[in-house]
């Protein structure tokens, strides 16, 4: 590595780097720089949902159309710290879609809450589309066939409602 700074000599006194031309020629060569970054990767953070049957809030209104975003590591360590959820261990997944689910119908905010009078039906829509969206988006996996190598893809979520 070439250095450019003034160091000290043996004796304490200040002394100039060597210039560029007495570098020895077995000395590396400067790294190149790198290469341009490939074009950027957009990571799709939200995703939208439509309920089975709907949220029913107290007018009456249904509300089925919704937008879930992804979930970090702090949307499912806090639920943990949560009495109910202590208390309860189901309670977990009702806590935890209240801090993702970020739009449902015209509702002008989502919390656990809301979730907690929500319909089986679509309670166990909303924790497969939660595992389908934080599993890369979804939960199959391409396979080959052990007898013709013929690729297809499995379900490993399952297929139906609340099924895993």
């Amino acid at each position: 590595m070439r250095r450019t700074a003034v160091r000290a000599a043996a004796g304490g006194e200040p002394q100039e780097a060597l210039p560029a031309a007495a570098v020895p020629e077995s000395a590396p060569a400067a790294v190149p720089a790198a290469a341009p970054a490939p074009a950027a990767y957009r990571l799709q953070t939200e995703f939208p949902f439509e309920l089975p049957r709907g949220y029913v809030d107290e007018a009456g209104t249904v509300h089925r159309d919704g937008v879930m975003r992804l979930a970090t590591a702090r949307d499912e360590l806090v639920p943990l710290r949560d009495i109910r959820v202590q208390e309860n261990p189901a309670y977990l997944s009702v806590v935890l879609l209240g801090r993702v689910i970020t739009r449902l119908g015209t509702l002008p905010l989502v919390h656990d809450g809301i979730v907690e009078n929500m319909f089986a039906s679509d309670l166990a829509f909303l924790q497969d589309f939660y595992r389908q969206v934080n599993a890369e988006g979804h939960t199959r996996a391409s396979v080959r066939c052990p007898h013709c190598s013929e690729p297809f893809e499995v379900e490993l979520g399952g297929s139906r409602l609340g099924e895993s």
